[in-house]
């Protein structure tokens, strides 16, 4: 892909996939938002994890998106459940995930093991459209990173900033 599809992102849904009840509206949903977001991250539960994976598969293979983005935020990449969920998802729903949000970004290192990855499955499971890459950046060294995060894939979808997460690694008082 030389150029990045261009479409319309302007509400994300985030949807706990390990929660039927919600997971059941996201046919609904899909008409009202530019983007269904599976979050299987932070705020998931850890006995949760693999059940918010699996729901994901799920409401990826029984819904059908149209037009409307299909992501999703995996753990972070030290986490135990990080290439479990790139793995599984890629492999069961490959074909209509849109982007992965990578969250806790600390440099470039971490796009070009996911961009690795990516390759590998797309390639394993005949996916012929690429999966993009949206980077979190939660951590000081990511932020002081930027520029090298920025331009370190051809994947690189876009970026977002973590505040909470970013004033937690720099040990900084935050009010609401």
């Amino acid at each position: 892909m030389r150029e990045l599809p261009v479409r319309l992102e302007r509400m994300i849904h985030f949807v706990p996939p390990h929660l039927e009840k919600l997971r059941a509206k996201v046919p609904e949903l899909v008409k009202q938002v530019d983007v269904v977001l599976g979050n299987l991250e932070d705020a998931i539960p850890v006995d949760a994890k693999q059940a918010a994976r699996a729901g994901f598969i799920e409401m990826g293979k029984s819904v059908d998106f149209g037009s409307t983005g299909l992501w999703t935020r995996i753990n972070a990449l030290n986490s135990p459940w990080a290439l479990d969920d790139v793995i599984e998802i890629v492999g069961a729903i490959g074909q209509k995930l849109d982007v992965i949000m990578l969250p806790k970004v600390d440099g470039p290192w971490d796009i070009h093991y996911l961009d690795q990855l990516l390759a590998q499955l797309e390639a394993r499971h005949q996916i012929k459209k690429p999966i993009l890459i949206h980077a979190i950046l939660e951590t000081a060294q990511g932020v002081n990173n930027v520029e090298a995060i920025a331009t370190a894939s051809p994947r690189m979808h876009g970026m977002s900033f973590g505040p909470a997460d970013l004033a937690a690694s720099r040990a900084m008082k935050t009010t609401r």
